[in-house]
């Protein structure tokens, strides 16, 4: 049996490892869960689950479960979360808390052996030279949940990477693929978080509809796969049914498919290497009218071109483009900037930005928190 600590599991991913966990009981057990806030649902989770120990980062919510008297052991603030990170006997632990306030944790997790189901991207956008190198250190695996660098996982397994041309990873292209850069200026939160085929959170949703979201995932790209920025492409693909492609230097192209459920990454990743039946609906190839796929337009995904522009440049850069876009999208979300004033935000801030080395976290820290201010600043 894998134990697992499911960090962020009141989450939409979380949610789905626990319900992962529930229909497999002989496989899994969860022995410790983290949350930022929701206790409500945690306490759901504790009552099926009975985990060894929980932790809520938000410490009056974590005093209001502890008036539960429920027979868990209840931490808090960012040293508990980091404490079910790093839970003795647990084998894997699914990062699933949103944003930067993953990093810590997870690099947590990798330091105590821990196996990682890694759902935030940010982990790797953020500290991503850190966290592979310390990963490889202690011969942790770090097993991607994101849909798309799960398929170039699957597709990639067996193979040798000096066969690979190109990672092609696929986009949706988010609420607003039909409409033209103009019209974007006035676009409305609610609009914004109306995903034509995915339910995420809040701010995935709005990084899906910038196309900050696949910015940040070619990124990831880089470093769970040790493959140059400029052989990783991006298309979009409206029907969300390829997950994404690797073009071999034969010309082959392998693609993994399937129905768009992160349940099929999530299982995998935590089962890995082997497969769990009866987890999503099968893909009907007879309803399919057609799979489509088109170059995305740089001028209207301004966030994409941002993205590859952090890489080049290296060191701290990444993490200023991701505190910076964190701090846009929640003003965007506020109604205090306009949709397109996201990507001006990050450039803006990245434009200020001396680059420094990413030698440490607390470097990666100092970088984040001074974009995320610059940010603020400049959007006021």
């Amino acid at each position: 049996m894998k134990k697992l600590s499911i960090l962020g599991s009141t989450g939409s991913i979380g949610r789905n490892a626990v319900e992962i966990v529930r229909r497999y009981p002989g496989k899994f057990k969860a022995s410790g869960l983290a949350v930022m806030s929701n206790v409500e649902l945690l306490e759901s989770q504790i009552r099926a689950l009975t985990p060894e120990a929980v932790a809520v980062f938000d410490e009056p919510s974590a005093d209001d479960l502890r008036k539960k008297r429920l027979p868990v052991e209840i931490l808090s603030g960012m040293e508990g979360v980091i404490e079910v990170a790093q839970l003795g006997g647990v084998d894997m632990v699914v990062s699933a808390i949103a944003g930067s306030a993953g990093l810590l944790p997870t690099f947590a997790a990798v330091k105590a052996g821990k196996d990682i189901a890694l759902a935030n991207k940010e982990v790797l956008v953020m500290a991503g030279e850190i966290i592979i190198s310390e990963a490889a250190k202690k011969n942790v695996r770090i097993i991607p949940v994101d849909s798309e660098h799960s398929a170039l996982f699957q597709c990639l397994h067996g193979r040798e990477m000096n066969e690979v041309r190109r990672l092609i990873l696929t986009a949706s292209g988010g609420a607003f693929l039909a409409k033209s850069k103009a019209e974007l200026e006035d676009v409305t939160p609610a609009e914004a978080l109306k995903h034509p085929n995915w339910d995420m959170g809040q701010k995935v949703t709005v990084d899906s509809a910038t196309l900050m979201n696949k910015g940040l995932e070619v990124i990831e790209a880089y470093w769970l796969f040790r493959m140059p920025a400029e052989k990783i492409g991006v298309v979009i693909h409206p029907q969300s049914i390829v997950h994404s492609m690797v073009e071999f230097i034969d010309g082959s192209i392998m693609a993994q498919m399937s129905l768009p459920d992160m349940k099929g990454a999530i299982g995998y990743a935590m089962s890995y290497p082997e497969r769990l039946g009866g987890i999503m609906k099968f893909l009907d190839f007879g309803s399919l009218c057609e799979l489509s796929f088109m170059e995305p337009d740089r001028d209207k995904y301004m966030s994409l071109s941002l993205a590859y522009e952090a890489i080049r440049a290296g060191g701290t850069m990444p993490a200023v483009l991701n505190a910076s876009n964190e701090a846009a999208v929640e003003a965007f979300l506020r109604g205090k900037i306009s949709f397109t004033g996201i990507p001006r935000a990050v450039s803006d801030t990245m434009s200020l930005h001396k680059v420094g080395k990413c030698g440490s976290i607390d470097e990666v820290i100092k970088a984040s928190e001074w974009a995320r201010e610059k940010a603020i600043e400049l959007m006021n």
